[in-house]
């Protein structure tokens, strides 16, 4: 009898015996999405960990993406460690320090030139902030119509999806709606990752034939002294009028100053390589962690995924827009670069550049939509700002 107990108790704790639907339902989806990073290349350095994270967190009994917990037993506080992605996600995501070393390495790795040459274009970049107002809007209707139960704080939090920035969205939300943190992280970097796909569409429905083809001219040269000037002012002026997005506008500015400076070539090689590789691996993995079927197959889950989507439709729409605006007042801008105004860097500014070449072979447009780009991580870190300030 002991060794049939035995057999039996074997046998429960075997993935067959646990598998759930929704679990299987997940796994397809994580093959899914490792599929489009590596057969279709579609950002794999973001789609493979959050992919191969969601296989690891719906696997039966293991509790891999458990998070800690306390409890009381016996009047003693007893800790649970819980699973290895779910200590991550407690450290990085959740705390609000992954993104921050991100933002850290992403200013290291960006040129700001573009944006200082062509200073205009940053109207392109607050104009894609555009969709996070009008989501946070959708998503308080979402919820009187539909009963989500998604407070001023929460549609703050989905709202900024729309800036297609995954760690600014990932520091909001763990500032002002924990409870959402991980269905606003995986809406946020999805989108991100499936910029080929959702972008090229909008782009040419709000833009003619002519539009596209429209040549601009090259970028005067911009010195050394000015680009290390830039992320000085702009701290500065952050200080100044909008102190709650200093930690992101920080970190990306102080990563800036390492590139720009010229005297600390190991930290800013550090920052570019080392530093923004290791982050990436764990918030990718700690992401995907949310992807279990307990946590995402929910109504709230699938609503801030819809409102995400719109979120972004909506913030590249009016980039276009505003760049077709702007021409109105003999600004000479390829409307093609406003999709660009979304933080996705630099993912954003090679879309435009391919579908401006599919139109004109001879049209380089990816140095002038790096100024939208780069003008849209700053523009979405001040929207957080603002936010925060209004509602944290």
């Amino acid at each position: 009898m002991d060794l049939l107990s035995s057999l039996l108790d074997l046998g429960r704790a075997t993935g067959v015996y646990n598998f759930t639907a929704g679990q299987a339902v997940m796994i397809l989806v994580c093959f899914v999405i490792l599929w489009l990073g590596i057969v279709k290349k579609f950002e794999p350095l973001l789609l493979l960990p959050i992919g191969f994270g969601g296989l690891l967190a719906n696997i039966p009994v293991a509790g891999i993406a458990a998070l800690g917990s306390l409890s009381v037993a016996d009047g003693q506080v007893v800790t649970h460690i819980g699973g290895f992605l779910g200590q991550i996600y407690g450290f990085g995501i959740e705390t609000g320090l992954f993104p921050l070393f991100i933002f850290i390495g992403v200013g290291a790795m960006t040129d700001f030139g573009p944006l200082i040459a062509n200073p205009k274009t940053a109207l392109l970049g607050g104009a894609a902030q555009f969709g996070i107002f009008t989501t946070l809007i959708g998503a308080i209707l979402l919820s009187q119509l539909f009963g989500f139960g998604f407070d001023l704080k929460d549609a703050a939090s989905i709202g900024i999806i729309g800036g297609a920035d995954g760690p600014t969205a990932i520091f909001l939300a763990s500032k002002l709606s924990p409870h959402l943190l991980g269905a606003i992280a995986v809406a946020a970097y999805s989108y991100m990752a499936l910029v080929p796909i959702i972008q090229p569409p909008i782009m040419k429905a709000l833009t003619t034939p002519a539009e596209r083809v429209i040549k601009m001219e090259q970028l005067r040269h911009v010195s050394r002294r000015e680009k290390i000037i830039f992320p000085l002012l702009v701290l500065s002026i952050c200080i100044l009028l909008i102190p709650d997005a200093t930690p992101l506008v920080g970190c990306l500015m102080f990563g800036n100053l390492l590139r720009e400076s010229g005297v600390v070539e190991r930290l800013s090689r550090t920052a570019q390589n080392e530093l923004i590789n290791i982050v990436t691996i764990m918030l990718g993995l700690a992401v995907g962690s949310k992807l279990s079927a307990d946590k995402f197959l929910r109504p709230e889950t699938l609503g801030i995924i819809a409102l995400g989507l719109f979120a972004f439709c909506v913030g590249t729409g009016a980039g276009v827009v505003m760049a077709k605006l702007m021409n109105r007042f003999g600004a000479g801008i390829n409307p093609l670069i406003g999709a660009a105004g979304v933080s996705a860097v630099p993912m954003a500014a090679r879309v435009v550049n391919k579908v401006g070449q599919d139109y004109n072979p001879h049209n380089f447009l990816l140095m002038h939509a790096m100024g939208p780009n780069v003008s849209g991580v700053i523009g979405s870190a001040v929207a957080a700002g603002v936010l925060l300030a209004v509602f944290g």
